[in-house]
């Protein structure tokens, strides 16, 4: 099982959220509001954005990356994989089961 932590526009997490969940790329999101603050193009940027977590199974991992980036509005969006290495084993099963792993 793999969680990742992605922020994106408050206007565009729900979308995001949903699709992947929808297709089987995700067994679940949460979404939390956040303040992010950052450097771009030489600025210091402060945006009211959305972190989402996503939980995964393993192999859709790279595969939810791909789709999140195809989905994201920003030009290089927050995308960062967490390996599950202590996750409570049914949660984990639940996971596996509810993502669809095109082989």
């Amino acid at each position: 099982m793999s969680t990742l932590y992605v922020t994106a526009p408050r206007d565009h997490a729900s979308r995001i959220a949903e699709t992947i969940v929808e297709e089987r790329l995700a067994a679940c999101v949460n979404r939390v509001p956040c303040r992010s603050t950052y450097r771009w193009d030489g600025d210091v940027v402060a945006d009211e954005e959305t972190i989402l977590l996503i939980k995964t199974a393993d192999d859709a991992a790279d595969a939810l990356g791909d789709r999140i980036r195809e989905l994201h509005p920003h030009d290089v969006p927050c995308i960062e994989r967490f390996d599950a290495a202590d996750v409570n084993a049914p949660f984990a099963a639940w996971v596996d089961e509810s993502v669809a792993v095109e082989e």
